[in-house]
């Protein structure tokens, strides 16, 4: 055999290297996910923007802000409870992630029981997606669309979350698994950053003077 064979055949054997780049397929398609989702809260935000400024006599029914701002800070700490969760995943402490996946998960099960409560207190107040008190139809529909996105979300998310630490306990799935989950979990409660100003703050009943 000639030493070009030699030389051939010794390439071919060398085992590939992975691209620099690689993306697990499970990872990509959360990114994509998370994308695509990003495009349709963006224009949500901008039919309700634009609806908004045309609109003189935009209702601003929200005297307090107080479940919002209770709302906020439970979904700012479950975004840390579900990074420790994912460093003590990595770090291979199983029983230490199981825990602060399921804290995160009563986290999610509260802020979603809060949104009920909040929509529950605009329906009361006799507010419908097509009739309100103050006589702007489109608000009813521009505000539970925007914040219905949140709500469905989190409460998606919130489900996923208690299944991967269940499996993630039982041994079916690992630390990438809680990778993927957490990179939800983190655009929910951006999103939920997001809606907080649109929809609350600047929709405040003006203080009295």
């Amino acid at each position: 055999m000639s030493e070009a064979h030699v030389t051939m055949g010794a390439h071919t054997a060398a085992p590939m290297e992975a691209p620099p780049f690689a993306i697990p397929s499970k990872k990509l398609a959360m990114w994509l996910f998370v994308m695509a989702d990003v495009m349709t809260f963006a224009a949500c935000v901008a039919a309700y923007a634009f609806t908004r400024n045309a609109t003189p006599d935009w209702p601003r029914p929200f005297h307090s802000v107080t479940a919002v701002a209770v709302m906020t800070v439970i979904m700012l700490t479950s975004g840390l409870t579900m990074l420790i969760a994912l460093g003590a995943a990595k770090a291979g402490d199983k029983a230490g992630a199981f825990r602060w996946m399921m804290i995160t998960a009563v986290a999610g099960i509260i802020f979603t029981l809060l949104h009920i409560r909040d929509w529950m207190g605009m329906i009361d107040q006799g507010v419908g997606l097509l009739h309100n008190p103050w006589g702007t139809a489109a608000f009813g529909a521009s505000f539970y669309a925007i914040t219905g996105f949140s709500l469905l979300h989190i409460s998606i998310g919130t489900i996923a979350l208690i299944i991967v630490a269940i499996r993630y306990q039982g041994g079916r799935y690992n630390a990438d698994d809680i990778e993927i989950v957490s990179i939800f979990w983190q655009f929910v409660g951006l999103v939920w950053l997001f809606i907080v100003p649109v929809v609350y703050l600047m929709n405040q009943t003006p203080a009295a003077r």
